[in-house]
């Protein structure tokens, strides 16, 4: 299994270690109720320098990349990010990712780590003359420092003023003397960033900010956490929620997807399906018996199969069983009686609106 800078770091705190798309990645230190209930009420640190790191720079960037995402890089200027799909002729997702603005002739794709030789593979192969695309993700260490006091944190090791970085908004600066991009980013729904630095000062970076968070709360935090955090708030997880078969719109992330700024991969279909959206659709729900559902359960109405769970974990906010669905759409609405197959028995639940805090 590949390892991040920080893999013995997490073994001397004791972390239960897990195999995440060939990776050895944390996924609990003292547990992911504790961990979870940190974020949302003090403050969380993740390593996610497994994430990939792509540099697309030159000339023809801006258009190489407008014809690649589905979102419009005309929202951008330096120092800004999107949110955006990369999207297959079919429309289907090859991956979700965020794109930096560092100039206006060169960009940062952050892209997941289980996507990041396809992503890499589809860039090069679409881009125009006088462009190129560089595998940056051996150069990038990459913790998440997420949650209310993330600020407070934060400001004690940099000179920057973080009032003025606001959301989807980055800056290059020194944070305890080390030169890295911070990212008002995250993927809990809570005030946080996203700090990119050289993979050699990742343990100085971790235990630095762990001694400035000493007094603010601050925990360790692994993927369980990060798993449960981003469901309470609907963020898709590709590969669950989203992959090459499924399309931007039955997804939830129309909002994603510009139609009008051009021609882009995807684009031709992307329209169909919005004409004609859509026959199912990523629903939120809750679960009102006993049980719990998980990734690949059918979903029932009556003896009728409407669905299957993308997502499903116990709610630690909530203190109930939640989950994302792909349900037939007529089987969408708020309040609808769903039923989840869990082994030999189905278990009751409910359609609701999200996100669910």
């Amino acid at each position: 299994m590949k390892k991040t800078p920080l893999n013995q770091v997490h073994k001397n705190m004791g972390a239960k270690m897990t195999d995440f798309g060939g990776w050895e990645m944390p996924v609990e230190y003292t547990g992911i109720i504790e961990e979870h209930k940190a974020v949302r009420n003090k403050c969380g640190l993740f390593d996610v320098s497994h994430m990939g790191e792509i540099l697309v720079s030159g000339k023809n960037a801006k258009k190489s990349l407008q014809k690649i995402i589905a979102n419009d890089l005309n929202k951008l200027e330096k120092g800004k990010i999107i949110y955006t799909p990369i999207c297959k002729e079919d429309g289907g997702i090859i991956d979700d990712l965020l794109v930096y603005s560092l100039q206006d002739d060169q960009f940062l794709l952050v892209v997941n780590a289980s996507n990041i030789e396809k992503d890499y593979n589809w860039i090069k192969e679409h881009l125009l003359e006088d462009t190129t695309a560089e595998n940056l993700s051996a150069n990038y260490a990459m913790v998440a420092l997420q949650g209310p006091n993330s600020k407070k944190i934060l400001t004690q090791l940099t000179d920057i003023d973080l009032n003025s970085l606001s959301y989807y908004r980055f800056r290059e600066a020194k944070v305890a003397g080390v030169n890295m991009i911070v990212s008002r980013t995250g993927y809990t729904g809570e005030l946080g960033y996203e700090l990119y630095f050289e993979p050699e000062e990742a343990e100085k970076m971790w235990d630095e900010l762990m001694e400035a968070g000493s007094d603010f709360g601050l925990q360790a935090c692994g993927l369980g956490a990060r798993d449960t955090l981003r469901l309470e708030k609907i963020y898709a997880l590709y590969g669950n929620d989203i992959d090459e078969s499924t399309n931007p719109f039955e997804a939830g992330l129309s909002w994603t997807v510009e139609l009008d700024k051009g021609d882009f991969i995807g684009r031709k279909k992307l329209i169909d399906i919005k004409e004609n959206c859509c026959q199912r659709k990523l629903t939120p729900f809750v679960i009102r018996g006993r049980g719990m559902a998980r990734h690949g359960y059918e979903v029932y109405a009556g003896e009728e199969k409407i669905g299957e769970v993308t997502s499903g974990s116990y709610s630690p906010t909530l203190e109930e069983g939640i989950g994302l669905a792909y349900l037939k759409s007529e089987h969408t609405e708020v309040g609808s009686e769903i039923e989840i197959k869990v082994r030999n028995r189905k278990i009751k639940a409910e359609v609701v609106k999200g996100p669910f805090v």
